[in-house]
């Protein structure tokens, strides 16, 4: 199992302290998240690239059908490459809130799913290599050879984790079908009738998610070895409580143990709050 963290607020300079910090308080990761308008991820994780040497470093997360994949493979690889690949891509359609509407409009959820996968098509052909061709509804690519930037360290891409949604009920798993043919899944479960205040999940769904996608990876003929299972947490207790202890994830299949801290508050109190939880470690097992 491998431990990291969300920074809710942060600029690059104080997100880079604190990737510092978790590095040698013996976190594995450091993830901060994407928005339209605001601090830019990339940049932020490139500025904490320069000052570790083994956290990994990632978006919880990124909406990538909003972006042009050219763009977004672009930042991902650099980051990739300053950390000598140790860039993660976490991906979902993305929450639709007013930092998204006040620029763009919701053209729905089809819509949004088929740039996700149209983006990250492109996005794993463009960190592949020349010559690359794409023809999709919303995007296009014909080969070049202009001023083509490294390959990528972490072959064949850095890895994408991919917000799978297990339907109950549901024959037809389209977001978890998605999610195992990349590299990680970050779990969620939707009921036909959610119960206030509950975690998105339980132990036993978690455990049913991941055998799902297990499933749909052996039938693509893809491994298991080296796909990551990510339970968002908080020790804490204030964003969700979830029971067990990271054993007892690790043992339903999760390999990732992320503390989401988004109930902390930006400002003085909330930014040493941060640093108080980095400095204090990652949870017992």
């Amino acid at each position: 199992m491998r431990f990291g963290f969300v920074v809710p607020f942060a600029d690059p300079v104080e997100f880079a302290e604190l990737a510092a910090l978790g590095e040698g308080c013996g976190w594995d990761g450091i993830f901060t998240w994407e928005a339209l308008w605001g601090v830019d991820a990339w940049v932020t994780l490139g500025a904490a690239a320069m000052v570790t040497s083994r956290l990994r470093l990632g978006t919880l997360l990124t909406p990538a059908g909003r972006h042009r994949p050219w763009d977004l493979a672009s930042s991902v690889g650099s980051v990739d490459r300053l950390s000598a690949g140790r860039a993660i891509m976490s991906v979902g359609l993305g929450a639709l809130h007013e930092g998204w509407l006040a620029f763009e409009a919701d053209e729905g959820r089809r819509v949004r799913a088929e740039r996700l996968d149209e983006c990250l098509a492109v996005y794993a052909g463009l960190m592949h290599g020349q010559p690359f061709t794409f023809e999709g509804r919303h995007y296009s690519a014909r080969p070049t050879d202009f001023m083509l930037p490294p390959p990528p360290v972490h072959q064949p891409h850095p890895p994408v984790w991919v917000v799978g949604a297990h339907l109950v009920g549901r024959q037809r798993q389209p977001s978890l079908e998605r999610a195992a043919r990349w590299d990680g899944l970050l779990p969620t479960v939707v009921e036909a009738e959610p119960v206030a205040g509950r975690p998105s999940y339980d132990l036993a769904s978690f455990a049913e998610v991941v055998r799902v996608v297990r499933g749909l990876r052996d039938d693509l003929g893809l491994p298991w070895d080296g796909y990551d299972r990510v339970v968002e947490a908080d020790s804490s207790g204030e964003f969700v409580q979830l029971e067990g202890r990271p054993a007892d994830w690790e043992e339903a299949g999760a390999t990732w143990w992320v503390e989401s801290w988004w109930s902390i508050e930006s400002g003085p109190a909330g930014r040493a709050e941060v640093r108080r939880r980095v400095a204090a470690g990652p949870p017992q097992s």
